[in-house]
């Protein structure tokens, strides 16, 4: 009943200006808590230690199939409803849009770790990005912190922000839905551990599918904020080293927005990483760029999220009058 572009338009200008109502998640759960209780459910019931690597597989495979059925029974339901209410259901539809985005709390996230190097130190900065990233923060310098909230910035503006407008463009509140589900499950189950390995790797799977394109188009949208705030030549910079680094990501997909970032700011992201009972090794992502990172960077590398973002508004506009 209404164009989807308008209301993705509309979801993103009100999440990036309002963010996420606290005040309505203290009495209520957040749609993302609901669907962690549903991984949550599915991982208890269903993820058995004493099983196979061939039946924890299937296990995985079944969990993950009743998870995606139930958010595509969901989505269908909410969609039926918003159809036969009119102007309140245009609302509510905006609503479930906008609560499903994640660039105002993201920057706020991200903002949080500069503000407490810059008051609180190292321990201040340690502090604040163990609120958003998974190594453990009591081995990190203060390069370290940054380079993890600037990372946490770059991935997450292609799964928190792109991946999910790009969705729900395609396919309404559906594709938004499962898209959401599925990055939800790859979040609690998609790890390489012993009780993930086989169990979350069909998750994990379809989450490298569901982000492959948004990935990449995630690392052009960079570079073009990165081109914005510092000229045609660092919009070039960008893009080139998003194409010859994002290979040496471990992931398929964040090695593209991470990339953008590092040759958008001119800074090294990646290198070894510590996470809780094991050390990564990784390369470095614009091995020339400057290694010695801080407050400033990460300040920095929200200005280039934030025209990414508007660009990403911009051409949501064009499409939606357009089309």
């Amino acid at each position: 009943m209404f164009d989807p572009l308008f209301i993705l338009l509309f979801a993103l200008v009100l999440d990036w200006y309002f963010g996420e109502p606290d005040a309505l998640w203290s009495r209520l759960p957040h749609p993302i808590v609901l669907f962690g209780k549903a991984v949550s459910f599915a991982d208890r019931r269903l993820n058995k230690f004493s099983h196979s690597d061939q039946e924890q597989y299937k296990n995985g495979a079944l969990a993950i199939s009743l998870l995606l059925f139930g958010a595509l029974m969901s989505s269908f339901l909410i969609e039926k409803i918003v159809s036969h209410l009119g102007l309140f259901g245009f609302f509510i539809e905006l609503f479930v849009v906008f609560v499903l985005l994640a660039q105002k709390s993201l920057v706020d996230h991200v903002e949080a770790v500069a503000t407490g190097l810059k008051d609180g130190g190292l321990e201040g900065g340690r502090k604040a990005v163990g609120m958003i990233v998974g190594r453990g923060p009591g081995s990190l310098d203060k390069s370290g912190v940054s380079r993890a909230a600037i990372e946490s910035l770059a991935e997450n503006y292609s799964d928190g922000v792109l991946a999910p407008a790009f969705w729900y463009a395609v396919f309404g509140l559906p594709g938004l839905i499962i898209y959401k589900m599925i990055n939800t499950a790859d979040s609690m189950i998609g790890y390489r551990n012993e009780k993930y390995l086989w169990f979350g790797r069909i998750a994990a799977q379809i989450d490298d599918l569901a982000n492959w394109l948004p990935a990449r188009l995630s690392a052009i949208l960079i570079a073009i904020g990165s081109g914005l705030l510092g000229g045609v030549s660092r919009f070039k910079y960008s893009l080139i080293v998003a194409l010859q680094d994002s290979g040496l990501h471990r992931s398929p997909n964040a090695g593209w927005p991470e990339a953008a970032m590092a040759g958008g700011a001119d800074i090294a992201l990646g290198g070894p990483r510590t996470y809780p009972g094991e050390v990564v090794q990784q390369a470095y992502l614009n091995s020339s760029g400057k290694r010695d990172l801080d407050a400033e960077e990460i300040t920095r590398t929200i200005k280039i999220f934030a025209l990414a973002c508007f660009t990403l508004w911009f051409f949501i506009g064009v499409l939606a009058v357009v089309f």
